[in-house]
């Protein structure tokens, strides 16, 4: 059985994170009802012996443990916050029990909005303390098969010390994949140097990942205002759960106040639930992680991936009707359903990857990928470039679902705005003084991380341009008899 590691930095990266293992430990828990340690939860979580230290932790709606060995699960993770805040919440709430302490790392001060603190005074700073917890996090799995790293590009933490945590994995850890979620600030953002901190950022993304699945908080905003919009009017034929998933982040009976990003952390969780479903539980055609990269990547930096979820309501509590199977394919390639603000059916398709769960048959999967063929544009090159996976448990609640991962030009435009918000800041020379004081910082970071945006937009443009070139079926071997 393949393990991963998961780095989560930043505000975003530990909120999204802590979402993203309760709803793993109620999975496991509503599929595996004895409650012990199998491959299962060894994929992500190692033994704990707890014999010396009293009483192993109870069972309590998801979190597993064996009550009789007296030893807990502790997630394979490293937490890295330059602020305490979020870090001490996830301590104290109901999932303390299953995160190490020795795999934290925190500061008190902040990275205040500036990708230079977080990437070179931190990075710095807290650089052997990092690669030694990411060492000993290695040490526990038996066979280490990728590196998630799950952050923001609009903050100073995430996207500074998140963009050095994955140079540094590239450095201790060459052989290991890297993948990366990464949650791009809305044009609306609250933080006005988000532009430089999300292009100082992808330099660091274009040169030092494997994927990169990158997700909008403008999307996820519209998802979940879709929903509730819904569930409001009677649409659905049914109203929200107290405690619904994408309402609130309660875990236990009391009622918890939902927070401004709960709703949206929920549905990345869920796209991260689904990405590593195969991993987690068996399947007719199970997918390692390894082979997304391998499928999908035909180029080293164009390796984007544009997520859709389907049904969406797999994210809330909401007792709505299945959708029908053929309906679910064409939903995953819709506009309404992708994670980022993109239509990827009117853009060009290097890979395309579809990871359904559930009871759904090879040949449904063949008889759909038919289906939606004649309406998708597939370079020339790779028409055939489908990947698909079929895991045999579904989500909580439902009998089936499907995440999509394309790798299409339609990521272009979401760049080419980045640029753009990028210049209107650095043509005036504005706020630059923030960063130039920080040791290590120069002026020339600035325009070699805009020219590499600048490189890869050019990339994307150079297949666009022969989109509409004739199609021709590619020439096949003629075997001599």
């Amino acid at each position: 059985m393949t393990q991963s590691v998961v780095v989560q930095v930043g505000q975003c990266g530990n909120q999204v994170g802590c979402r993203f293992w309760d709803l793993a430990l109620r999975e496991h828990a509503a599929v595996n009802k004895k409650g012990i340690y199998d491959e299962a939860l060894s994929s992500f979580f190692r033994n704990v012996d707890t014999r010396s230290g009293g009483d192993s932790p109870d069972i309590y709606k998801g979190k597993i443990c064996s009550l009789k060995a007296r030893v807990r699960q502790s997630i394979k993770a490293l937490l890295i916050d330059m602020e305490e805040g979020v870090v001490n919440e996830i301590l104290q709430g109901p999932l303390r029990d299953v995160f190490d302490s020795k795999q934290l790392i925190t500061d008190v001060s902040g990275s205040g909005n500036n990708w230079a603190v977080g990437h070179k005074l931190y990075g710095c700073q807290y650089r052997e303390n990092i690669v030694e917890k990411l060492r000993k996090t290695a040490e526990h799995c038996d066979c280490l098969q990728c590196f998630f790293i799950i952050h923001s590009m609009g903050g100073g933490t995430g996207s500074g010390l998140g963009t050095l945590v994955l140079n540094l994995l590239e450095d201790e850890f060459p052989e290991v994949y890297r993948f990366v979620t990464s949650v791009y600030p809305s044009g609306e953002d609250d933080v006005i140097t988000s532009p430089y901190n999300s292009v100082l950022a992808m330099r660091e993304l274009n040169e030092h990942a494997d994927c990169v699945l990158p997700i909008e908080n403008e999307s996820l905003f519209d998802i979940v205002n879709k929903i509730h919009q819904m569930t409001s009017s009677g649409k659905l034929g049914s109203t929200v759960k107290q405690n619904s998933l994408v309402t609130s982040s309660a875990t236990s009976t009391k009622t918890v106040q939902e927070k401004p990003f709960d709703a949206m952390n929920n549905i990345v969780a869920n796209l991260l639930l689904n990405l590593t479903s195969s991993a987690r539980f068996e399947g007719s055609l199970n997918m390692d992680l390894n082979e997304i990269s391998m499928n999908l990547v035909p180029f080293p930096r164009l390796h984007y991936l544009v997520s859709s979820l389907t049904p969406l309501y797999t994210l809330a509590d909401v007792n709505v009707p299945s959708r029908k199977l053929d309906q679910m394919f064409s939903d995953a390639f819709s506009r309404d359903h992708q994670l980022i603000q993109a239509d990827p059916k009117h853009s060009l398709y290097l890979a395309c990857a579809l990871l359904v769960r559930g009871n759904v048959q090879v040949s449904d999967l063949r008889r759909n990928i038919e289906r939606l063929k004649p309406s998708l544009h597939f370079v020339s090159w790779n028409q055939e470039g489908w990947k698909t996976g079929l895991c045999s448990v579904p989500p909580v609640g439902h009998s089936h679902s499907l995440l999509a991962l394309a790798n299409n030009t339609c990521v272009k435009p979401t760049f080419i705005e980045l640029k753009d918000r990028f210049m209107k800041l650095y043509k005036k020379k504005a706020h630059l003084h923030h960063y130039l004081h920080i040791d290590g910082m120069e002026q020339s970071c600035f325009a070699e991380a805009v020219s590499s945006l600048s490189d890869l937009i050019e990339e994307y443009n150079e297949l666009d341009a022969t989109k509409n070139g004739p199609r021709t079926d590619p020439p096949r071997l003629k075997i001599a008899v």
